[in-house]
C-alpha cells in the first residue's frame, strides 16, 4: 500500500504535541504517586511508558490508513469488539469482584475499552447519509439503539457502569451532532427519565452506595464515602501552588484510593495545586477544541462524525473524572485520558487520537 506523501506535509503536529504533553505529565505524576509504594514486579510508571509507546505506534498506523477502510469495515470491527465482550463473560479473569479482562499469555486487556472506538465507527457508518431536512426521527433509529444496547448490556453485566455511561453519552452526543428532531430527542429523554428509577434495582449494592454517598459522603465515611472524602482532602490540601513534586502525603501514606487510575487527578492536585490542575485542564480543553476543529473541517460526513465521536468520548471522560474527584459527580469508575494508568485504556485513547489525525491530514486531499 503506497502512502501519499502529502500526508506527511499535513501531519497534525499540534494535536500530537498536546497529546504528548498530557501523556508526559501523566508519566511524571504516576511516578510521583507510586514511587514510594512497595509493589512486586515492574513499577507502574515503566509499564505505562511501555503501553504509551505501543499506543503511539498503533496511533501512527491508524492515522496513515485511509479512513474509508474504517468505513467499509465499521460493522465488522464492531462485531469483533462485541464478540470479545462475550469472551469476557465466558473466559474473562475476575479481579476485585469484576470480570472485565481477557488474558492471553502474560498479557491481559479490557475489551470494553475498544468497544467504545468500534461503537463510534459503527455510528459514523450508519449516519454517513444525510438525514431528512428536519433531522432523524425515531423511526430511523432502531439500528443505532440496537448498536448501543447490545454491548451496553454485556458491559453492565461485568459490571462496568462507567464504560456503559460513556457509551450512552457518546451516543446522544452524536445524535445531536448528526441532527435528530427535537421532538424525537424529547421523547427519548422522557422515556429515559421513566426508565432510570427501574434501573436502580439492577445496580450492584456498592454502586448504589456510591450514588447515595455522593449526596452525603458522611453516610458511610469508612466505606463508599471514603474515596470521595479522601479525594477532596487531597485536592484541597494542594492549595494554590501544591505541595511539590514527590511531596504529596495523601497518596504517599496510602489514604487516597485508586490513586493511579480513577483518582490520579486528586494526586496531581495535591502536588501541583490549583495552578498545575488548571494547566492540565487547559491542555485537555485545547485537545477538545482542536478535535472539534478537525470535525468541523472534515471533508465528508463520515469523517466529521468519526472525529466528533472521538472528541465526545474524550470530553465525557475528562468531564466526569474531574467532576468525580472534586465531589461534583458520583464515583462511577471512569479514568482520565492519558493520565490514568491502564494499558487497554491508553491504547484505545491513542487509537481515537489516530483517527483524529487521520481525518485532520486528509481534509486537504481530494
Amino acid at each position: 500500500m503506497q502512502i501519499d506523501r502529502r500526508l506527511f506535509i499535513h501531519f497534525d503536529w499540534a494535536l500530537l504535541g498536546i497529546v504528548l504533553a498530557i501523556a508526559s505529565i501523566g508519566i511524571l505524576n504516576l511516578y510521583s504517586t507510586t514511587a514510594k509504594i512497595e509493589m512486586s514486579g515492574t513499577p507502574l510508571y515503566l509499564k505505562q511508558i511501555f503501553w504509551l509507546l505501543i499506543g503511539l505506534a498503533v496511533m501512527v498506523a491508524i492515522a496513515f490508513i485511509e479512513y474509508r477502510f474504517y468505513s467499509d469495515f465499521a460493522y465488522i470491527i464492531y462485531s469483533i469488539a462485541f464478540f470479545l465482550l462475550i469472551v469476557v463473560l465466558g473466559y474473562g479473569i475476575i479481579t476485585s469482584g469484576v470480570q472485565r479482562w481477557v488474558k492471553i499469555g502474560s498479557l491481559s486487556f479490557q475489551p470494553s475499552e475498544f468497544v467504545k472506538i468500534s461503537f463510534i465507527l459503527a455510528l459514523a457508518k450508519f449516519f454517513h447519509q444525510p438525514p431528512h431536512q428536519k433531522g432523524y426521527s425515531l423511526k430511523q433509529l432502531p439500528l443505532p439503539f440496537f448498536l448501543l444496547l447490545l454491548p451496553m448490556g454485556l458491559i453492565l453485566k461485568q459490571p462496568d457502569l462507567g464504560t456503559a455511561i460513556i457509551l450512552v453519552l457518546v451516543f446522544f452526543s452524536i445524535l445531536i451532532f448528526v441532527k435528530i428532531r427535537w421532538s424525537s430527542l424529547l421523547t427519548i429523554g422522557l422515556a429515559g427519565g421513566a426508565v432510570v428509577p427501574l434501573l436502580w434495582n439492577f445496580l450492584k449494592e456498592y454502586q448504589k452506595k456510591r450514588i447515595l454517598t455522593f449526596f452525603n459522603p458522611d453516610l458511610d465515611p469508612l466505606g463508599a464515602g471514603y474515596h470521595l472524602i479522601q479525594s477532596k482532602i487531597a485536592v484541597g490540601s494542594g492549595g494554590i501552588i501544591g505541595k511539590g513534586f514527590m511531596k504529596g502525603t495523601q497518596s504517599k501514606l496510602g489514604f487516597l484510593p485508586e490513586q493511579q487510575t480513577d483518582f490520579i487527578f486528586s494526586a496531581l492536585g495535591e502536588e501541583w495545586g490549583l495552578i498545575g490542575s488548571l494547566f492540565v485542564i487547559g491542555l485537555y480543553l485545547a485537545l477538545i477544541l482542536w478535535g472539534l476543529r478537525i470535525a468541523v473541517q472534515a471533508k465528508d460526513r463520515f469523517s466529521a462524525i468519526l472525529a466528533f465521536g472521538v472528541v465526545a468520548m474524550l470530553f465525557w471522560h475528562v468531564f466526569i473524572n474531574i467532576g468525580m474527584v472534586l465531589g461534583m459527580m458520583p464515583v462511577v469508575g471512569i479514568p482520565l485520558p492519558l493520565l490514568s494508568y491502564g494499558g487497554s485504556f491508553i491504547i484505545s485513547t491513542l487509537i481515537g487520537v489516530g483517527l483524529l489525525l487521520n481525518v485532520s491530514m486528509r481534509r486537504y486531499l481530494f
